[in-house]
């Protein structure tokens, strides 16, 4: 559950609070910008869609070639729309620029859509594994917390949009172009780091120092962009505390006390999100990444060619991890576990998504360590999904028994 409400706050969050200084910064200019956002954000999203299900059910989309060209768009986007804002406000442009900033805001918002949601919509993709069903308490809580994860960045984005409502168009705007900046030194980093790797460009050392280190700070633009939520929020909050004096009638003063207390609920809002986010990528992101450590291998028997694990030492329905090392001294482990009165759950310490991170048990349950996905007992000793790789075995005189020519070749998984 904690897993999926961090994924999704880490990568969505940059897009609502973005989106939400957007849409407050262009109804400062105008309904025509609004609209153009809106027709962006959906143009945007059903790209996001289609992406998701080609990644999904075809071998046709390289990610980081299409990631590339869209941040490419990303950043022409972000910057044309700081020139347009700043500029027709200043009248540095003739009045035939605004058309032109209404699809240059169509253009920034339908790539920051396009780039964010494909992930978004994969996600729910990964809550079943091959065999399981939806009706289960482990596909619940992944709902459970992809929600709350939306939740919160869909509140983070409103409160934002409304506290800024009330706000200069110089004030909203400035943090709007920072927030771009931000995002875009981000959206340079990802770009270079992949022309790098693929040696589309020179490897210059100077260059790659500059992108090794920006890369380390990625997390950190995403902290910046929510302090810029906060530093809105809190400006409407000193806002509220300062009512104007002049009023005509008292309901004329009871209308503009309900109007600050409506914006003292906003920047609480703003602020209430912006903890909860901090909290979800911080706090709970360590805790989530803490290392799990294997519970050691149990002894075993070796006889000739073959390993023998007596059935009384596995009878408990409990995670049972075992260890050999083949002739090039390569530790192989497997484990078992006991699936019902008449099978076992026979595999590799190691499964062909993860590799040789291993499984743990928690609460009666077999998990990942890399992933946390949780294994459906009945599915264990079969191949598919995060399920550890098989292995074949057989009951023999009151043991279990596995070939030892079977885990010399399974050794490159270990090594």
């Amino acid at each position: 559950m904690l897993r999926y409400l961090i994924l999704v706050v880490e990568n969505s969050l940059a897009l609502g609070i973005l989106g939400a200084l957007l849409f407050g910064a262009a109804g400062k200019k105008g309904a025509l910008l609004q609209r153009r956002l809106v027709q962006g954000g959906l143009l945007g999203t059903v790209l996001a869609l289609i992406l998701a299900v080609l990644r999904r059910t075809t071998a046709l989309i390289n990610r980081g070639y299409w990631n590339l060209w869209i941040l490419g768009l990303a950043i022409i986007g972000g910057i044309l729309f700081i020139l347009l804002y700043w500029g027709l406000g200043k009248r540095k442009f003739p009045p035939c620029a605004t058309p032109v900033f209404g699809w240059v805001s169509l253009l920034l918002m339908g790539a920051l859509c396009f780039y964010t949601l494909p992930t978004l919509f994969l996600y729910p993709t990964e809550f079943v594994l091959a065999g399981e069903s939806i009706f289960s308490t482990d596909f619940l809580f992944k709902l459970i917390g992809f929600s709350l994860g939306l939740g919160l960045v869909l509140l983070v984005g409103i409160g934002i949009f409304q506290a800024g409502i009330p706000l200069s168009p110089g004030f909203v705007g400035g943090l709007l172009t920072l927030g771009l900046i931000l995002n875009m030194l981000g959206q340079a980093t990802s770009m270079v780091q992949f022309l790098l790797a693929r040696r589309m460009i020179p490897m210059i050392r100077w260059l790659f120092r500059i992108v090794v280190a920006a890369a380390g700070y990625t997390q950190v633009l995403l902290y910046l962009l929510i302090s810029i939520g906060v530093c809105l929020a809190l400006v409407l909050w000193i806002q509220s505390r300062r009512p104007p004096q002049g009023y005509k009638n008292p309901a004329e003063h009871r209308k503009i006390r309900a109007s600050l207390r409506n914006h003292r609920r906003w920047s609480t809002v703003v602020a209430g999100g912006a903890l909860g986010a901090m909290v979800s990528l911080t706090a709970l992101k360590a805790y989530t990444e803490q290392e799990v450590t294997l519970s050691p291998a149990e002894p075993m028997h070796i006889q000739g060619d073959e390993i023998l694990i007596p059935l009384e030492q596995i009878q408990d329905g409990h995670l049972h991890r075992f260890a050999y090392t083949t002739a090039d001294n390569t530790e192989v482990r497997f484990i078992v576990i006991k699936k019902n009165e008449v099978a076992y759950g026979v595999g590799l310490d190691a499964c062909d998504i993860c590799g040789a991170t291993g499984y743990y048990e928690r609460k009666q349950e077999v998990i990942c360590r890399l992933c946390d996905v949780v294994m459906n007992k009945s599915t264990i000793g079969f191949k598919g999904g995060c399920n550890p790789v098989p292995l074949s075995y057989t009951n023999r005189s009151g043991n279990l028994i596995i070939a030892i020519d079977t885990l010399e070749t399974e050794r490159h998984r270990f090594k």
